[in-house]
């Protein structure tokens, strides 16, 4: 059973939500806040697996909370999804380099909201990966982040970075053994022996470091 939590101001919006999640047999919304100090307290309490976590919302805004959720080694395991519009892409770029899972636009059809839950909660891809992938390509290339560990990235084999530059094209573990001609099994190992080495705590963050590192550039594969 995947465990959601709701974070939004607006209560029609997470009522909206609720009612769409609790139709499905695997999915369970423990529960609701409206800002983000109550996020990040319920998110100790109720630990879920994912929460679906607004930006703007009164007193700690979403961004900083994802940022207390990511950081605090007691919720490794909890996947923050941040809900936004485009206008918000400076804010959404921050919440992905600290480690947000991915990003999903508000007014999203009822399918994808749940897919994007159980996509979220197995780690095994971006949420809206062309989207996203668009998002990190924009801004990586002007909005500056730590200084890159570059033995991270020279730790990696050569088949780890085909792997890499895939994930940061956006594929699942599935695309990238049909890509490369690999057992499934294979390439899930790939990928999670990158983020090991990367230190990465999700997907999003192996993605972002691939384009602030210089390995691919956005377009590369279309």
């Amino acid at each position: 059973m995947i465990r959601v939590l709701l974070a939004d101001d607006q209560r029609l919006v997470r009522a909206g939500f609720r009612s769409i999640l609790a139709d499905q047999d695997d999915i369970e919304v423990v529960g609701e806040a409206g800002d983000g100090e109550s996020a990040v307290s319920a998110c100790r309490e109720l630990r879920p697996d994912v929460v679906l976590m607004d930006i703007r919302m009164p007193g700690m805004d979403g961004l900083e909370a994802s940022r207390v959720i990511i950081g605090d080694e007691r919720l490794a395991a909890v996947k923050v999804v941040i809900l936004t519009t485009f206008d918000l892409d400076d804010y959404v770029y921050g919440a992905l380099r600290a480690g947000a899972t991915g990003f999903l636009v508000k007014d999203t059809e009822p399918e994808e909201l749940v897919q994007a839950v159980r996509v979220a909660a197995r780690g095994d891809a971006l949420i809206s990966p062309s989207i996203t992938r668009r998002l990190i390509a924009e801004f990586a290339g002007r909005v500056k982040g730590p200084e890159l560990d570059d033995t991270r990235i020279e730790a990696l084999t050569d088949r780890e970075r085909e792997v890499m530059r895939l994930m940061a094209a956006g594929c699942t573990n599935d695309e990238i053994a049909q890509r490369l001609v690999l057992a499934p099994s294979t390439a899930k190992t790939h990928v999670s022996r990158i983020m090991a080495k990367l230190g990465a705590r999700d997907r999003s963050q192996v993605v972002v470091l691939a384009y602030e590192s210089g390995m691919v550039s956005p377009g590369w594969l279309a």
